[in-house]
């Protein structure tokens, strides 16, 4: 396939279909399964998937951001509430062991975010989906208000969220179109969705997640 250096040109539709599969195959069910953490429509597990895409969002080193996730988690810090709640002291001790130097910014980042999303959606981020009427672009006025969620961070956790709120489908954020066109495989969202299945949210979103590792993995994390 050459993806590890995006080599490569697809024209038929089988090709790129055979192309998908490979990706799945090398890179895993999505972005936040490939990671360890599982798409479910509970609290916890929307909230955990908020943290990844907040800290995998930005420049660094993608493998350290992922492993820091899993560090909180692994404090028992899976809830808005349960993180909130944790000292500060503490949370800045677990994150520099984590190999972060920015540990006391970033404790204070993620407890502010926790706490914002305890406070007002009472932990559960179904109450913002709620609150948003159910339309995307209110879902992310929303999100990007909460503290220090920018559009980056939104974009990684609708390309996750999709198979579970279908408002948002199809989404592929920006480094997995980057991926894709790299490859020869789509240059749209909807491109890519017509490759995956149509209308199947958990296969687009399983695929572009896919891709976001690829350009991860690569370094192309601007």
């Amino acid at each position: 396939m050459g993806a590890g250096g995006y080599a490569g040109s697809m024209n038929t539709l089988t090709e790129r279909r055979a192309t998908a599969r490979g990706l799945l195959n090398r890179y895993g069910r999505g972005f936040a399964d490939a990671c360890g953490f599982s798409v479910i429509a509970n609290p916890a597990s929307l909230f955990q998937l908020l943290i990844l895409a907040v800290l995998t969002s930005g420049r660094g080193d993608y493998h350290k951001q992922v492993a820091l996730a899993h560090k909180l988690r692994e404090q028992g810090w899976d809830s808005p509430t349960r993180l909130a709640g944790a000292p500060h002291e503490r949370r800045v001790q677990v994150i520099r062991a984590a190999g972060r130097r920015d540990a006391e910014r970033l404790a204070t980042t993620l407890g502010d975010l926790a706490e914002a999303v305890a406070d007002r959606y009472r932990g559960d981020l179904r109450r913002l989906r709620r609150a948003a009427g159910y339309k995307p672009d209110q879902e992310r006025r929303l999100l990007t208000e909460l503290p220090n969620v920018s559009d980056r961070a939104a974009d990684l956790f609708f390309q996750e969220v999709q198979v579970l709120w279908s408002e948002v489908f199809p989404f592929a954020e920006r480094r997995a179109l980057a991926a894709a066109r790299k490859l020869g495989l789509a240059t749209t969202t909807a491109e890519l969705a017509s490759i995956t299945g149509g209308d199947e949210s958990e296969r687009l979103a399983w695929v572009a997640g896919a891709l976001t590792r690829l350009d991860r993995e690569n370094g192309t994390n601007k």
